[in-house]
């Protein structure tokens, strides 16, 4: 895939995404996660990136939604399935799906709500989710205690491109190794002209190492596991509480993630934890001992009755010896036994093995000295064979479990990968069952196309015949742009074929069901779940939604409206066209006529169109065809609440608000003139007491007006 023919994508950003990996596959794949891995690409960005690369792969020109009210309920229910997925990376990835004309990308989008439509998004899986991200890049990784040594300097730059991590060093002998050895843990030698050679520290003869990056720098591949454990560890959670195929043995990947520090140092290991506490606590224990040694030889002196001779006193004054000598002659044995103790404290409070003990024995002299003070030089070597030690097994562990990780790489990244679409996935199962959503059928009649989306080739399905089934049929569809919680939204069952007008009270429901066709309508063209029991419809090559205008338009405003109309109704066919109450642009005389109009120029180009509007009788009259009338039907005025019947009765003018108000006092005068026994109160029902007019004559004539 040419980077640049994605629409969006200039040199730059196209230089961008080839520092991934594998770009193709991420734009392929719609992974908003690694797209915005690259530089400078942002989370939002790479989501239009990604759409973007959809749209070109489908061919899709895009400009489904063509009016902005269009795209306000596409952001409306995008945003409802966002608000049910648990990562930001599911919230991205859904904005990847889009409404769509093109047959390829809604039947690619519907096997994927396939798929999660059958997925139970149980609360174990759910919170096993809320620690998972995309995978992340560890930062620059420096190892100080390791070196390259080369004598080449081709070799040298080599190893300096393949080993960011490491110091590499030019020598020209063995004592130049012998140098950095006393400097480094560990030296690794890049020429065979230095094989066995003897230089005291640990130096290794590696000719390959250019070819074992894993041995080498196994801090390369810890750092990635480390980096991630915790995302990894919720991948694996997820893998565990649901149906997905893990691309690796879990086992091994937690196993290896718990040998495997936060800072990328392995864990577990007894031995490398005994000399790293050994480092960690040598000077404490050292004064420690000295002290031990110091206490119990002053509490000797001061017990032992020592008796000097004058001649005595005298030989040792001559000789200029001290009280060490007096020490050694008289508390030898005292002497011995405090030494003995101070390196007993040491060896066992440091837990060290016999090699390391016979160091720390000499840390304390064998000549007797008061006070007892230990041997800086022989405690300064114990700390650089315990570091050493503990460098040498720490690089031996981390080359063993770079060793076992380094290959599971690929599939960790593939493990949480999956575990992030499980999560988009999820998002629509939420949205499905929280409003008791049916996967859409599609029923085309288009010369040579097959008649449904995700159906049999040339095939309705369930016995439909393409030629004859509406252009949009909804049962039991319940409105999710609605303000209610979806158990309190009225289903509705609506049928719309060709043009329509739609009729009925105010507040009776007719913008809710614009709003529900159009959020069908979207939701089914971007190949996902339906809030309804059922729905068929045609695939549309774009929906017009226009809402219901503000106040009259100047004339201005006026004229860019019927501009609008216009290209809408001289336009190339296959759209949905929504319209609510167009007659509040102007005065309800020309708007009858203009939206007359507009019906005659949609139905001459057999479009389907629904126009709520007030003004259905005047439209028809003007009109130059029978236009179709729906009406949302009220059954009546209870406690001045509105019962309404939400479904549209098809090809029925249904009565206004005003008309069941009248004909409620018309029916409330009637009963009031008429006596218990069935008599007219006052002799004459159409007279008031004071010889007016009753008002119940008055109410049936308004009642009359309404025909």
């Amino acid at each position: 895939m040419e980077l640049e023919a994605i629409p969006g994508v200039g040199a730059k950003t196209a230089e961008s995404l080839a520092e991934l990996d594998d770009p193709e596959r991420a734009l392929r794949d719609g992974d908003v996660a690694e797209l915005a891995s690259a530089p400078g690409v942002t989370p939002g960005r790479a989501a239009r990136i990604a759409r973007a690369a959809i749209r070109a792969k489908h061919d899709d020109p895009g400009g489904f939604l063509g009016t902005d009210r269009a795209r306000e309920i596409h952001r409306e229910l995008l945003s409802l399935l966002q608000a049910r997925a648990v990562t930001d990376y599911a919230a991205r990835r859904l904005e990847t799906f889009y409404p769509s004309a093109r047959r390829s990308r809604i039947e690619e989008a519907r096997a994927v709500t396939a798929s999660a439509m059958e997925r139970e998004p149980t609360d174990a899986v759910l919170d096993a989710l809320h620690d998972v991200e995309p995978v992340a890049e560890p930062g620059d990784v420096r190892v100080r205690e390791r070196c390259l040594a080369t004598t080449d300097a081709e070799r040298y730059s080599a190893a300096r491109q393949a080993f960011p991590e490491l110091s590499v060093e030019i020598v020209e002998d063995a004592r130049g190794l012998a140098e950095l050895a006393r400097g480094y843990a560990t030296v690794i030698a890049l020429d065979e002209r230095f094989g066995g050679i003897d230089v005291e520290g640990d130096v290794r003869v590696r000719p390959d190492a250019l070819d074992e990056p894993v041995e080498i720098v196994p801090e390369r591949p810890l750092a990635f596991f480390s980096r991630n454990r915790d995302c990894l560890r919720a991948a694996v959670a997820v893998h565990r509480e649901s149906d997905l195929d893990a691309p690796c043995d879990l086992d091994a990947l937690t196993s290896g993630l718990d040998r495997l520090d936060a800072d990328g140092a392995v864990a577990g290991d007894d031995e490398l934890d005994r000399l790293e506490d050994a480092l960690d606590d040598l000077d404490d224990v050292v004064v420690a001992a000295e002290d031990l040694a110091n206490a119990q030889l002053k509490d000797a002196i001061v017990e032992q009755d020592v008796t000097i001779e004058g001649s005595d006193l005298l030989s040792l004054v001559e000789r200029g010896a001290g009280a060490d000598s007096l020490l050694s002659r008289e508390l030898a044995d005292e002497y011995d036994a405090a030494v003995d103790a101070a390196r007993t404290h040491l060896i066992e409070g440091l837990a060290l093995d016999d090699a390391e003990a016979e160091v720390a024995a000499r840390a304390f002299p064998d000549e007797a000295t008061f006070p007892v003070a230990h041997e800086a030089d022989v405690v300064a070597r114990l700390r650089e064979d315990l570091q050493a030690a503990m460098d040498r097994r720490a690089g031996e562990r981390k080359r063993d479990l770079a060793n076992t990780l380094a290959g599971m790489r690929a599939d960790a990244e593939t493990l949480v990968r999956q575990a992030l679409e499980i999560d988009v996935e999820l998002a629509i199962a939420r949205f499905a069952a929280d409003y008791d959503c049916a996967l859409p059928v599609f029923v085309d009649d288009d010369a040579g196309d097959p008649a449904t989306v995700g159906g049999t080739e040339g095939e309705a399905p369930d016995g439909v015949d393409a030629g004859s089934a509406p252009d949009i049929e909804i049962v039991g569809g319940r409105s999710p742009v609605l303000d209610e919680p979806p158990d309190r939204i009225d289903p509705v069952d609506y049928e719309i074929d060709g043009v329509r007008l739609l009729s009925g009270v105010n507040s009776g429901g007719k913008t809710s069901t614009l709003d529900l066709v159009a959020a069908v309508v979207a939701l089914a063209h971007m190949g996902l779940p339906v809030p309804a029991d059922s729905v068929r419809l045609r695939r549309f090559d774009g929906l017009h939604y226009h809402a219901k205008t503000q106040g009259t338009l100047d004339a201005g405003a006026f004229e860019s409206t019927v501009r609008d109309f216009a290209d809408l109704a001289t336009g190339a066919d296959g759209g949905l066209v929504l319209v609510d109450e167009l007659e509040s642009i102007t005065e309800p005389g020309a708007s009858a006529k203009i939206i007359a109009g507009i019906l005659e120029a949609l139905a001459e180009r057999d479009a389907t169109a629904v126009f709520v509007s007030h003004l259905a009788d005047e439209i028809r009259e003007t009109a130059g065809y029978d236009v179709p009338v729906d009406g949302i039907e009220a059954t009546g005025l209870v406690n001045g609440e509105l019962q309404v019947d939400r479904s549209p009765v098809p090809d029925h003018l249904a009565r206004s608000t005003p008309e069941l108000i009248v004909e409620k006092l018309a029916t409330e005068a009637g009963s009031e003139g008429v006596s218990d026994d069935g008599t007219a109160g006052s002799g004459n029902p159409r007279e008031s007491a004071d010889g007016g007019s009753d008002p119940a004559d008055f109410y049936d004539r308004l009642l009359a007006k309404f025909g």
